[in-house]
């Protein structure tokens, strides 16, 4: 894009649909138009272009091939409302005109007004139904046969009868907007009465059980409450247990993965979940009372012990908790039991531990609270939400991370790719006009995004903990099983920091950070193997390295495969794997391993070694977090307290129900959600920090509306290109340094701890 293009803000007078997925620039005194989902820019033809383009019509605009289907109707429907005014507008010209020149012929020829209309009988009066009453974008105005001002929809004709008034719908896309505003409406009543909330709506099953109910036509009877009760849950129990069976069946091959969650009810009940992980899903297995025995290292033992032989001893690789005391201990009492097993802590946990310390140093936490204090501004005043979020094209700032460490940097990072916007907004002849900018927060807000110190802190905080954000997304999401990431990912942060900071002094206050947190899993011999097994890696690391994380490797052969002479067969292997011979030095597995994911590369091209490839799979299968394993609203706390044996029994059906159903969501919707709204309650938590203040002011309550609030269209293709998480680990690992966890002791201690605001 020219360098002298400047970004200008759409105002609220700009109507039309086609400018929220548009980004308007101005060249002196030109304007320009460029589509947020491809890119293309538009020196002419106004917003209406733009509008051709999205909807794909052929005209005078290329199609664009980004644009998501929903805006693409849109668009469409738009267009062809367009098209229907201007057909009425021409038709009414030709009426008006046929009607002047047939004036001479009085009365007795007024049928020939008409000659193409129906007659029609005189409508009935209207029923003030709320389910249908139209937008104002919907209505019209339209003369009564007594001559005064009623209300009409657009695309609609007046018919003069011989006696009465009535109106054709030239817009086929009227009934249908209407239709759907009333089933819209009946399903919010409903989710209202019974509490549901709305993220209810995101749901897989959602969808499908409309299209359902439309495809039986009117008259549908929703099933009863005993119905519900009895066999729709039977068959839904049989449903997820083929769905879990499936999964089942895949864990002597890949192996798998026993994670072991806590969670605690409204009422202050904690509970024990046990879930499995593969590469084909996430099942749930089972809920535990735990108040009993959380604290007893015993008998939290024979409850692992007892889940594990369940499962099955020669298909679990690890089980995964998080890194409280009792687990540490309970952890190393299984590996000595089952010596094939790992204990691995919680990957999510500690990378989210790094970056709590981080915010705690002085410097970033006072960064952090004069970036809050921007966002509660914004966040608690209608008006001016409103009006950023037309500055950052229906972006929000507040970014929701699964904890709120993670929050706070994603946060910081949005708000400086959206800097320009910021300042643009605090500029602008809107903000000076605002009664709320004359506060003393809007002053405040003034002062630190016009700040050039405040933005190039930002800066620096950003490029320190934005790897760290990106291994956290990698090891806590569902793309692919994350053990074969983890000491990559590990290994960047720290090599970003290292560039960033230059000197040894600086850079090592956030390394023993990293190296203090990360010290249960950096020499964690499945997450060694797992770089040393990802063929990505491996071969685009140089010298000696591989020698020091090799022993690594042999330790999980020795844990992982009890018949010493397959364990003698699996060294020999790895010769040919790490001279890259055979079917592994050909052309077509070279490329695979960058197309290719890793344990599937090993299926391709490990027929040569089969006992090596085996391992491989089985590591390369496991995740390492236990992120995504624990979805909200699940009533494990009824079960518990029901005391009838029957109805317990039905509650743990609908709970194994429940949870398995989520699961499978979750795991199936790959993609993360890009359009949280930061201030809604499921995600207050997270962003609390950055969307409340500390004590509500009754007065100030009445100035905000959510009524008039404009929901967020978290298009993030505005921000440009995004870089795949995975990708961008990149190649090449040459830095001894990082490899071997060298330590400044005297930071350790202290001695050598400061502000990294003074950075020499």
């Amino acid at each position: 894009m020219a360098s002298d293009l400047e970004p200008v803000p759409v105002n609220s007078q700009k109507h039309d649909p086609a400018w929220k997925h548009c980004q308007m620039y101005k060249s002196g005194d030109k304007v320009q138009l460029k589509c947020i989902y491809c890119g293309k820019m538009f020196k002419g033809g106004g917003i209406h272009r733009i509008k051709e383009h999205l909807a794909g019509q052929k005209g005078n605009a290329s199609s664009c091939l980004r644009v998501q289907p929903d805006v693409r109707l849109l668009m469409q429907e738009s267009l062809n409302g367009v098209v229907v005014k201007k057909r009425k507008k021409q038709k009414l010209a030709e009426e008006i005109t046929n009607f002047n020149s047939g004036e001479t012929d009085s009365f007795g020829n007024q049928s020939a007004l008409n000659t193409d209309a129906l007659m029609l009988p005189a409508a009935e009066p209207i029923d003030p139904n709320p389910t249908l009453l139209l937008t104002q974008e919907e209505e019209g105005t339209v003369s009564s046969k007594r001559g005064t001002s009623g209300r009409r929809k657009k695309g609609c004709r007046v018919r003069k009868g011989s006696n009465a008034l009535a109106l054709i719908n030239d817009n086929p896309y009227d009934d249908s907007k209407r239709v759907n505003h009333q089933v819209s409406l009946a399903i919010g009543r409903f989710l209202f009465d019974v509490g549901v909330p709305p993220d209810a709506a995101n749901s897989i099953y959602f969808q499908p059980m409309i299209d359902a109910i439309s495809s039986q036509g009117p008259g549908v009877i929703g099933p009863s409450y005993h119905d519900l009760r009895s066999w729709i849950l039977k068959n839904s129990v049989q449903e997820v247990k083929t769905d879990v069976d499936q999964i089942m069946s895949t864990w002597g091959k890949s192996g798998c993965s026993v994670l072991i969650d806590e969670s605690t009810s409204e009422t202050g009940k904690m509970f024990l979940n046990f879930s499995v992980y593969c590469p084909e899903g996430l099942m749930f297995l089972k809920s535990i009372d735990a108040i009993n025995i959380i604290n007893s290292t015993e008998s939290l033992y024979t409850l692992f012990k007892e889940i594990i032989e369940e499962i099955g001893v020669r298909n679990v690789l690890q089980i995964v908790t998080n890194n409280k005391h009792p687990y540490i201990e309970v952890g190393k009492q299984i590996t000595d039991t089952f010596p094939t097993i790992f204990w691995t802590p919680c990957a999510t946990h500690c990378v989210d531990s790094m970056l709590s310390d981080f915010r705690q140093l002085e410097w970033i936490s006072t960064i952090l609270e004069q970036a809050r204090s921007i966002s509660r501004f914004i966040y608690n005043h209608s008006h001016v939400l409103n009006m950023m979020r037309r500055y950052t094209f229906g972006l929000d700032i507040v970014v929701v991370g699964p904890t709120p460490a993670s929050t706070d940097f994603f946060t910081l990072k949005r708000m400086v790719n959206v800097k320009h916007n910021l300042q643009s907004m605090v500029t602008s002849e809107e903000w000076m006009e605002c009664s709320y900018s004359k506060k003393e927060e809007g002053y405040t807000t003034l002062d630190y995004i016009s700040n050039p110190s405040f933005w190039s802190m930002c800066t620096v905080i950003t490029h320190l903990t934005d790897p760290l954000l990106r291994l956290l997304r990698i090891v806590s999401g569902k793309k692919r099983p994350g053990m074969g990431y983890v000491y990559a990912g590990i290994y960047r942060a720290k090599e970003a920091i290292k560039k960033e900071l230059v000197d040894n002094k600086d850079y090592m206050v956030y390394w023993n950070i990293i190296d203090r947190r990360w010290e249960q899993l950096h020499r964690h011999p499945l997450h060694t193997a797992g770089f040393y097994l990802n063929p990505k890696f491996f071969y685009s690391t140089e010298g000696d390295i591989h020698l020091q994380i090799r022993s690594s490797v042999y330790d999980c052969v020795e844990r992982l495969v009890p018949d010493t002479s397959i364990q003698d067969k699996i060294v020999k292997e790895t010769t040919s794997y790490r001279e890259g011979t055979g079917d592994f030095g050909r052309k077509i597995a070279v490329r695979g391993r960058e197309s290719l994911l890793p344990a599937e590369w090993w299926s391709t091209y490990g027929g040569a070694c089969p006992n090596l490839a085996r391992l491989a799979i089985r590591i390369l299968s496991q995740t390492c977090s236990l992120a995504g394993c624990k979805p909200n609203m699940i009533p494990f706390q009824q079960i518990h307290e029901t005391k009838n044996y029957v109805e317990h029994q039905r509650l743990s059906d609908i709970v194994f129900v429940q949870y398995n159903m989520r699961l499978k969501q979750m795991f199936l919707n790959k993609e993360e959600d890009n359009n949280p709204d930061p201030i809604s309650y499921e995600n207050i938590k997270s962003v609390e920090a950055w969307v409340t203040e500390s004590e509500m002011n009754m007065d100030d309550v009445g100035r905000s509306d959510w009524m008039t609030v404009d929901p967020p269209l978290g298009n993030i293709t505005v921000l440009g290109p995004q870089v795949d998480d995975f990708e961008a680990l990149g190649e090449g690992f040459d830095d001894h340094e990082i490899f071997i966890g060298l330590k400044d002791r005297e930071d350790e201690n202290g001695e050598n701890v400061h502000k990294v605001g003074e950075i020499s």
